[in-house]
């Protein structure tokens, strides 16, 4: 297994046509060589997989990367559903840098983000 930390920065939007550094994601997840997320090595390390929501002039969010039963996966800030952030197609992205990924957010819309950096992650015990 090989955890990395992956960076999501905002893509362009009618709001940000320039896309915006100052909004996004940082989490933690298993990858295999290819960029892609594996399921049973998160199921082994998922007390590691934390996300942190980062938007400009809000305080920063953090939270778990969870699997859902149905195979879909989420960031989630507390116990429950209510506030879940799903994932499209989670599963079938190639986390490398330049490409895309569509959050669904607190408020129902569903944004473009873009994979900034994928690194190795440094855990501290």
């Amino acid at each position: 297994m090989s955890l990395k930390r992956i960076r999501l920065e905002l893509a362009r939007t009618r709001d940000f046509p320039q896309g915006s550094p100052s909004h996004g994601y940082e989490f933690l997840a298993p990858l295999d060589a290819g960029g892609h997320l594996e399921p049973s090595a998160w199921s082994q390390a998922k007390g590691a997989c934390t996300v942190r929501r980062f938007w400009n002039n809000e305080p920063d969010e953090h939270g778990t990367l969870i699997h859902r039963r149905n195979g879909s996966w989420a960031f989630s800030y507390a116990p429950g559903d209510d506030d879940d952030e799903p994932i499209f197609r989670f599963d079938r992205h190639n986390f490398v840098e330049g490409e895309y990924v569509s959050v669904t957010e607190h408020d129902g819309v569903t944004r473009p983000f873009r994979v900034v950096r994928v690194a190795p992650a440094v855990i501290r015990t």
